[in-house]
């Protein structure tokens, strides 16, 4: 179709130049037949392909909510050393059983869907789970498998920042531990409160209670409306401040 062809909204009011451009229109495309049917033909193609890998992608969003809710089926299986009557779920004989039934859940689920958001949740039940079977390292591991692979705004975020600083606390590394939580406090501001709290704990449990009583002195003031304020000043008084 010529450059002529090409006019404006206030040309095309014209009923005149409207027919003539129409009629150049149609002269082109039966003079252009086999273009206009390849690019048709291109176009639903693409369209086919787009439908595709759109099926693909839900089938796939669906697959991994599948081998999450198997990881959290898990952990909220009951313990019993005898099977439960009546009961629709997995049980386990002890703690210790369901928590290695979370991991190998985890580990399905991430190895298949590590890069989506299901897969980040995943990482992050298998980093509880390694933590209450004390294995330290193991927990950190699935807890920064999370935070790597999930939106910074993903409202489960700070079970993993807090569940680093409490492998930091729990073996014995105090410097890191309170990084931790002064990173949990600065990430998730909605948390600080609970983060300033643990500070002051671990501060007053390596003798350093001048850090811990002046932390505690200000909570309340730094946290208005905290519903943690009067366990906050119970510490306080525990340590002799006021």
């Amino acid at each position: 179709m010529s450059k002529n062809a090409e006019l404006s909204r206030k040309d095309m009011k014209g009923p005149d130049q409207f027919q003539a451009a129409a009629g150049e229109a149609a002269g082109w495309l039966t003079g252009h037949r086999r273009q206009t049917v390849l690019v048709v033909g291109a176009a639903v193609v693409a369209l086919l392909a787009a439908g595709l890998v759109m099926s693909l992608r839900e089938r796939r969003a669906h697959e991994a909510g599948v081998a999450l809710s198997a990881v959290y089926k898990a952990a909220g299986a009951d313990v019993s050393a005898v099977p439960l009557p009546g009961a629709a779920g997995p049980s386990y004989a002890s703690q210790a059983d369901r928590q290695k039934a979370v991991v190998e859940a985890g580990a399905r689920a991430m190895a298949a869907y590590g890069s989506t958001l299901p897969g980040a949740l995943a990482a992050l039940a298998d980093g509880d789970a390694h933590y209450k079977l004390g294995e330290w390292d193991a927990a950190a591991t699935g807890y920064q498998a999370y935070l790597a692979a999930a939106p910074r705004d993903d409202a489960f975020r700070f079970g993993a920042l807090e569940g680093l600083a409490l492998v930091d606390e729990a073996k014995g590394n105090t410097d890191a531990a309170l990084a931790a939580y002064a990173r949990l406090a600065a990430e998730v501001p909605s948390q600080a409160d609970r983060a300033d709290l643990a500070r002051a704990r671990i501060l007053a449990a390596a003798g350093k209670k001048d850090e811990a009583r002046k932390l505690l002195a200000t909570f309340s003031e730094v946290h208005k409306g905290s519903p943690l304020a009067g366990e906050a000043a119970e510490r306080l008084a525990q340590l002799g401040g006021k």
